[in-house]
């Protein structure tokens, strides 16, 4: 599903930078353009990427988290 209608920017892509480590919106903004132009998508990309970092830490190990 389309998040950032303006750069084209999926869920997909936002599950596939917290998985690469992108932890923080910023973060994700510089790499995807994410919420950069209108802001209209701001909440639901945070909301998105605070989920996928959360599925994230929740796979490593214990040690590691």
């Amino acid at each position: 599903m389309y998040i950032c209608l303006c750069n084209a920017v999926t869920d997909h892509d936002i599950r596939r930078e917290a998985a690469a480590g992108v932890q923080s919106f910023a973060e994700l903004q510089a790499r995807t353009g994410c919420s950069d132009c209108c802001g209209c998508c701001e909440s639901e990309a945070r909301a998105t990427l605070d989920q996928a970092v959360s599925q994230v830490l929740c796979q490593l190990p214990p040690a590691a988290a």
